[in-house]
């Protein structure tokens, strides 16, 4: 696999000379901007440039350096390669970068991950909060120098464990058998949690006068962390006047285990199962889109015939979740468990498939840097065949049949705005929801990878923006995996799985790379930093559910909090991605 030079037609070194270089360490692209000027290089690269698009904001530690930097990942809505900015600032406390969040609002959630994690401070930000740690949590544990609670070692495996396996629980070097490590001075029983009072107020929650002189409260309502709607442990503080919505902060972190942390510690090899775990609908999924990004650091080509095994798991993983996500979102309608449990039993028969490739049905630990990890047992491709050609049309029919004209339905969805294409660019949406907007923004086709390129399939857009054409643009969305698939079936060569041998480590090369793919709930990327060793020295995710919340009040403010509900719904939030 090649990587395509993401510089070659943008000059942003002669739009501000002195202000702006090349990128030229060994293995890296993009520039490097001046932090002075990174609002105004910013702004040129979206309306001169025309890089609308901005994806991913991720913070790197170069400790040994003494430097932090923000890497920004830019594309256009129209399609190409993408544009990657970087501002680099001594590391030095406090740690100060200008928040882009006027420039492309899609930043908001993502500069505030960087703040948490990394204690970079985003000058100009409006709320810079803690967004995944909890409020009194000393440091940031992505720091490079920060140790955690019993701290062992930097990377894996630990000689504790291997190879003499002379395992010992970090817990048990402790009397009180908890594995924390407490503020200086801090006393748990007499904290005073002082979030709640920071997120209130970015809230702003007071009483209103109306024309004749009745006073009234406008009240602050939390839904979650622990409520059937809320697709897991998701909490949204909404601001409520009658019921009508009028502000609202997403709350995140119940679920956070610090994954970035964990892959930088792992070896390459030893992080393709735990992708396994975001989105654990779709581990299919995650693991093309991490091997899409060590393959681009490698430069490695993928196995032909592995190829096609890849795109016919991510297109049924596809099928599977949009199923679902209809199942679902009915029964955060009201119409509790029949449509969810009719999604569920051909999930079922979709899982069989995965567990008679890779052994498991959730967490598949399936793809390899170079292809698969083992071929299809004899007659798996049958029962996909009779899937993909027989059942799953009939029952997608059978599905839009019963739903897309119940008036119950159509009441609750039809008219209900959900957002429009411009702020969908804007707060970087992307997946389902920016298709319903009406931009056909798919990165099969805007920026293939694998062998889309390949197959013939339209890109599922609906024009309407609406909570309908969120839920309709799912059935498109299947009826065109099934073209996939069909096409993927016919033309699947013979030959081998895989165009490495199998090993137990990989040679990663230094440099950087940025694998995305186009998951079922939009662009899910990985971006590595390698510096030559086992373990990368930067491993970031940039999910889909995560960086889509970014528009949760937006699309929220006016509604009703019963269409709330829906609303949260047709994001498609899976928490263990969104987390991480």
């Amino acid at each position: 696999m090649t990587t395509t030079p993401l510089t070659s037609t943008v000059d942003l070194v002669a739009r501000f000379p002195g202000f702006v270089t090349a990128d030229t360490r060994p293995g890296f692209t993009g520039f490097i901007v001046d932090k002075n000027k990174l609002v105004e290089a910013a702004t040129a690269i979206r309306d001169e440039f025309g890089y609308d698009l901005l994806t991913a904001v991720t913070g790197v530690d170069y400790f040994p350096e003494n430097k932090m930097e923000v890497v920004y990942h830019a594309y256009k809505i129209t399609g190409g390669p993408g544009l990657v900015f970087k501002v680099q600032v001594p590391r030095t406390d406090p740690v100060e970068v200008p928040s882009l969040i006027q420039v492309y609002a899609g930043a908001d959630l993502q500069e505030r991950e960087a703040w948490d994690l990394l204690g970079i401070k985003f000058t100009g930000h409006p709320d810079l909060r803690r967004i995944l740690m909890w409020e009194g949590f000393e440091g940031h544990p992505l720091r490079k120098d920060w140790q955690e609670p019993f701290y062992e070692e930097d990377f894996k495996p630990f000689k504790s464990r291997w190879p003499d396996g002379k395992i010992e629980m970090a817990e048990d070097k402790n009397p009180y058998k908890d594995n924390l490590k407490f503020p200086q001075n801090f006393d748990p029983e007499k904290w005073i949690p002082e979030g709640d009072a920071l997120l209130y107020g970015s809230l702003a929650k007071y009483t209103i006068t109306d024309e004749h002189g009745l006073k009234s409260d406008r009240i602050v309502v939390n839904m979650g962390p622990q409520h059937p709607s809320t697709h897991g442990v998701f909490r949204a503080a909404i601001v409520l006047e009658g019921e009508t919505v009028l502000g609202l902060k997403p709350v995140v972190g119940y679920l956070h285990r610090n994954h970035d942390k964990i892959g930088e510690r792992n070896t390459y090899l030893q992080n393709m199962p735990y992708t396994d775990r975001l989105d654990y609908f779709n581990s299919m999924s995650n693991n093309f889109g991490y091997a899409v990004a060590v393959e681009k650091l490698m430069n490695i080509k993928v196995a032909e015939r592995a190829e096609y095994i890849r795109v016919i798991m991510a297109e049924l993983s596809r099928i599977q979740n949009h199923l679902v996500f209809v199942g679902m979102l009915l029964n955060d309608l009201g119409a509790m468990y029949t449509p969810a449990l009719y999604a569920f039993e051909e999930r079922e028969l979709i899982l069989d498939i995965f567990e008679a490739a890779a052994g498991s049905r959730m967490m598949c630990n399936y793809f390899r840097f170079g292809g698969v990890v083992r071929d299809l047992p004899e007659g798996v491709l049958q029962k996909i065949k009779d899937l993909v050609l027989e059942r799953l049309p009939a029952k997608t029919d059978e599905m839009e049949r019963f739903l897309s004209e119940n008036e119950v339905l159509v009441s609750r969805l039809q008219g209900i705005k959900v957002i429009n294409a411009e702020d969908a660019i804007k707060f970087s949406m992307t997946g389902p929801v920016l298709r319903a907007a009406g931009v056909p923004y798919d990165i099969r086709r805007a920026d293939p990878y694998g062998i889309y390129d390949r197959f013939d399939f339209d890109v599922a857009v609906r024009q309407h923006g609406d909570l309908m054409d969120n839920y309709l643009i799912r059935i498109d969305e299947i009826r065109q995996s099934l073209r996939i698939l069909e096409q993927a079936i016919k033309q699947i060569p013979e030959g081998p799985i895989n165009s490495q041998k199998p090993q137990y480590q990989v040679r990663v090369p230094a440099g950087e790379a940025y694998g995305r793919i186009e998951s079922p709930k939009g662009e899910l990327a990985y971006y590595l930093i390698s510096n030559g060793k086992p373990n990368p020295w930067r491993y970031h995710v940039r999910p889909a559910s995560f960086v889509n919340i970014t528009a949760l009040e937006k699309i929220s403010l006016g509604t009703k909090i019963a269409d709330f509900v829906a609303l949260l719904g047709v994001l498609d939030i899976v928490m263990g991605e969104l987390d991480r």
